[in-house]
C-alpha cells in the first residue's frame, strides 16, 4: 500500500507510532491545512513520510499514492472520501463513515462503480479477541442479553457546558455522544447479530446535541442496550449472554484487550488472542492485503456491514431529532 494521510490529529498521530510494524505500507505523503504547515513537516521528519501538501488536489495527483487514510474530524469525511474516490484512490475512512446514510449510500456506489477498495477504520471488526468473540457465540446457546457500556467523561465537556462547542459537542461538525463513542458499541454488535429488526435511541441533548444516550435494539429473542456517554463515567464494559455461557469484555469495545468466557459451572477463562498490542495494527494489516489482491468481495463484505450501522445511526438521530451537519 501506497499511503496519502489526509489528517494531523491524534488519531493520526496514534496511528503512525504503529505502522512501523507494518513494513508493506509505505508512507508517500501527508496533507493537512496551511495553519497545520509546522506539524505536518514535524510528523514527515519523525516518520520519514515522502511529500507533505496542504492541498488535498496536489496530493491526489502524486501517481505514487494508490490509497487514501481520511482521518479528519467527522463532517469531513464525505467531502474527502468523494475526492480521493473520483481521484481513483482506494480510500480507507476513519469512523463515522459519514454523517448520513445518504451520503454513505453515495460513496459506497462511487467506490464499486470504480471497483476500488473503500472500508471504514472501525478496529474493533479486525481484532482476533473479536473473531474469538464470533467464534465462542455459538457455544453460548440461546443469546439473550447484551450490554455495552462505553462512557467516558470527556475533557471538553465543562468547555461545552459553559459555552465553547467544540467540535466532539457541535451538530454542525457531526459531534455527540452516538457518533463519537456508542458507534464502536454498534459495530461491536452488529458484526455479530448483523441487522436489527427495531432501533430506539434514548438521548440525553443538550444545545441540540446528544452528550449521553442508550440505544436499544431488538433482534427478536436477544435484546440489546449500547451506553455512550461524554458527560459522565461509569465503568467501561461489555457483556454478552447466553443460557449456556457468558462473554465479558472488561475495557472499551474499541480495542477489547482481552475477553472473559464463563460457561455454566466452569472454571472462568481468561482469554486474549489479539496479535499486536495497538489496537489499529490487525485493521491496517487487512487492508494492506486487501488493498494488495483488490479484494473487492471483502470490500462488499465490510460495506455491507457499514450500511447496517449508519442505518441503525440514521434511524437513531432521527427519531431524536438531532440533526447533524
Amino acid at each position: 500500500m501506497k499511503l496519502g494521510i489526509v489528517g494531523s490529529g491524534m488519531i493520526v498521530n496514534d496511528f503512525l507510532t504503529m505502522v512501523k510494524d507494518i513494513p508493506e505500507i509505505e508512507l508517500k505523503a501527508i496533507t493537512g491545512t496551511q495553519r497545520s504547515y509546522e506539524k505536518l513537516l514535524n510528523l514527515q521528519k519523525e516518520h520519514e513520510i515522502t511529500s507533505v501538501y496542504t492541498d488535498i488536489e496536489e496530493c491526489l495527483k502524486e501517481a505514487e499514492v494508490d490509497t487514501i487514510y481520511v482521518a479528519l474530524p467527522n463532517h469531513l469525511h464525505y467531502e474527502y472520501t468523494k475526492k480521493a474516490l473520483e481521484y481513483n484512490k482506494n480510500v480507507i475512512c476513519e469512523k463515522p463513515f459519514t454523517l448520513s446514510l445518504e451520503q454513505f449510500m453515495e460513496l459506497k456506489a462511487l467506490a464499486l462503480s470504480k471497483k476500488l477498495v473503500l472500508v471504514e477504520a472501525i478496529t474493533n471488526q479486525y481484532l482476533g479477541n473479536y473473531q474469538t468473540i464470533k467464534n465462542t457465540l455459538p457455544k453460548l446457546g440461546d443469546i439473550k442479553l447484551i450490554e455495552c457500556n462505553y462512557s467516558q467523561y470527556s475533557s471538553r465537556y465543562d468547555a461545552f457546558k459553559e459555552g465553547t462547542i467544540l467540535p466532539a459537542f457541535d451538530p454542525k461538525k457531526g459531534g455527540g455522544a452516538l457518533m463519537d463513542i456508542n458507534i464502536y458499541n454498534i459495530h461491536f454488535v452488529v458484526g455479530l447479530l448483523g441487522k436489527p429488526k427495531e432501533v430506539r435511541y434514548l438521548p440525553n441533548i443538550e444545545k441540540n446535541i446528544d452528550t449521553s444516550g442508550i440505544l436499544m435494539m431488538d433482534y427478536d429473542t436477544t435484546k440489546v442496550v449500547c451506553i455512550g456517554a461524554k458527560d459522565s463515567t461509569a465503568e467501561i464494559r461489555s457483556t454478552i449472554q447466553g443460557n449456556l455461557g457468558s462473554v465479558i469484555v472488561n475495557g472499551a469495545t474499541n480495542e477489547i484487550n482481552q475477553i472473559e468466557k464463563q460457561m455454566l459451572k466452569q472454571e472462568k477463562e481468561i482469554i486474549n488472542h489479539n496479535i499486536h498490542t495497538h489496537r489499529m495494527y490487525e485493521e491496517f494489516k487487512i487492508f494492506n492485503k486487501m488493498i494488495e489482491t483488490q479484494d473487492m468481495k471483502r470490500t462488499k463484505e465490510q460495506l455491507e456491514h457499514s450500511q447496517i450501522v449508519m442505518e441503525i445511526v440514521d434511524k437513531s438521530l432521527k427519531s431524536a431529532g438531532i440533526i447533524l451537519g
